[in-house]
């Protein structure tokens, strides 16, 4: 069979049509395997009716919900590339993405009118403008008109497995972001090595409430869908719904951040549900602590760490949750199909207890950065991935992260990155020099904070600093708090010091 993953999900209806595919938790509606491919068949023809053909890159900015997964399965079956948008994003920032990506069609939410009005303004290669839920802009055209008139037939489109899927973009620590390729093949591999690690069954129901631009989010759908299990999907996350959802669609996994994790259990109900169905939740994006994971094991669920990269299709390690409290501080070994080392500067393995970067091997790994080869030679090198994160590995293969790449905060699970933020805020007028560290924060697990030399004669204020990052930055990029200092330690290179920052800054950061 053709590795495309519209075919795939084309495979899993005609094996079981009325088996339950999607659930929308919000909008309370349910669809069948038959029935979710047939609309992602409708959306595919509508699609090619505008022009969209393969190679072409369409950029989605939507809430997740059942349009934007019939969307990613309709454009695969073409052999057109979906460009996931962040929508905590600002029109400028958005505007460099479906610019350096090349989009000519966007689909959008009615959210996003604001947003893309703004975006419909600017000289952006986007020709074509669709919204869901009908009414919107003048400019913009019907989702559920353009697919109620297309056909339902499966798109007989000639695809190749290593045709793009997707363009996922990654915040760069040059302070622009870069366009991360996977291609049919890639996440193929991706679902398989998911699949053949983490604990998932034919009629397990998954609970989807990562936002689907992530990799953290896309990856596992694809797997579970792969497999035939079923979507329970929340179109924003709820803390207050996630254990009541847990006991009326009987859920047996999922995936959160530990930021998410921490907000459930601070509902004040949360143990009057009954979670008994639920197996385990893999937490990712940032190390989990193990009090968190006793909390959890208290209540009978298992919490399963993860890492992984948007460059590794999501996958890397994976850790049990006895495991985890048995090495704590571990994010476990290697998925099944992929290869985990921690390498010196000269490539080779260190010894364990020893610090070196993290380099990784599979099928899953990614093919490129869009547009960018200098950038993907430096960071795929004989066909090893160098993630720039700093661990150690004992004997076992368990993988100890010790420091995050470039410095990188995650802040409620949102990777955001100083450079860009530290570039934006050298633009305004009165600020000389700047560096952004990460604080710990209760709330946010981590939180940026700005440490900024004022201009001479200048008196700006943190508060008219904090203002100006405002339509600038997306809110999660934003500092929290700004600290004034005289000068900014830096090396003889000039690199800034940031481990002094820390230490003279150590928060926690002001929620």
């Amino acid at each position: 069979m053709q590795n495309n993953l519209g075919r795939f999900l084309h495979k899993r209806a005609q094996l079981g049509p009325d088996r339950e595919a999607l659930v929308e938790v919000e909008r309370g509606r349910r669809f069948t395997y038959g029935e979710l491919d047939d609309r992602a068949s409708r959306t595919a023809n509508a699609l090619l009716t505008l022009g969209v053909s393969g190679g072409d890159r369409v950029a989605v900015l939507m809430m997740n919900g059942a349009e934007y997964i019939e969307t990613y399965y309709a454009l695969a079956r073409i052999g057109a590339v979906m460009v996931p948008l962040n929508w905590r994003l600002v029109p400028d920032e958005l505007d460099f993405i479906v610019s350096d990506a090349g989009a000519t069609v966007m689909l959008f939410d009615g959210e996003f009118d604001e947003t893309v009005g703004a975006l419909h303004e600017r000289d952006t290669p986007i020709r074509s403008w669709i919204r869901v839920g009908g009414g919107g802009p003048e400019f913009s055209e019907d989702y559920d008109a353009l697919q109620a008139a297309a056909s339902d037939t499966y798109p007989e489109i000639e695809t190749d497995e290593e045709d793009n899927l997707f363009i996922m973009y990654t915040s760069g620590t040059t302070g622009l972001p870069k366009g991360v390729v996977h291609t049919h093949a890639t996440m193929t591999a991706s679902s398989i090595t998911i699949l053949m690690t983490a604990d998932i069954r034919l009629n397990d129901a998954y609970l989807q409430i990562l936002p689907l631009f992530h990799v953290g989010a896309l990856a596992p759908l694809t797997a579970v869908l792969h497999k035939g299990g079923k979507i329970v999907i929340m179109r924003a996350f709820d803390p207050a719904q996630i254990f009541p959802v847990i006991e009326r669609e009987q859920i047996h996994c999922g995936l959160a951040v530990p930021a998410m994790l921490n907000f459930m259990l601070a509902v004040d109900n949360h143990t009057e549900h009954d979670h008994s169905s639920l197996r385990w939740l893999q937490s990712g994006a940032a190390p989990v602590p193990v009090p968190l994971i006793e909390k959890y094991a208290a209540l009978g669920i298992e919490i399963h760490q993860v890492y992984g990269m948007t460059e590794t299709g999501g996958p890397a390690c994976l850790i049990s949750a006895e495991e985890a409290l048995r090495k704590a501080g571990s994010t476990g070994p290697a998925f099944f199909h992929t290869d985990v080392r921690v390498v010196n500067e000269a490539g080779e393995e260190v010894a364990p207890g020893d610090i070196g970067e993290v380099v990784m091997r599979g099928a899953h790994i990614m093919k490129e950065y869009w547009n960018r080869p200098e950038a993907t030679a430096e960071t795929i090198v004989d066909g090893w991935l160098h993630s720039g994160d700093m661990a150690t590995i004992d004997a076992e293969g368990f993988v100890y992260i010790q420091d995050r790449k470039k410095d990188m905060i995650i802040s409620g699970g949102e990777n955001v990155y100083p450079a860009e933020v530290e570039n934006t805020l050298s633009g305004h007028p009165d600020i000389a020099d700047v560096a952004v560290i990460g604080q710990p924060s209760d709330r946010w697990g981590e939180s940026a904070a700005a440490v900024v030399v004022r201009k001479p004669e200048s008196s700006v204020t943190a508060e008219a600093i904090l203002d100006w990052c405002q339509g600038k930055l997306a809110r999660f990029k934003q500092p929290r708090i700004v600290e004034f200092v005289d000068e900014i330690p830096r090396n003889p290179t000039g690199k800034i010091l940031k481990r002094i920052l820390r230490d003279q800054f150590p928060g926690p950061a002001p929620e």
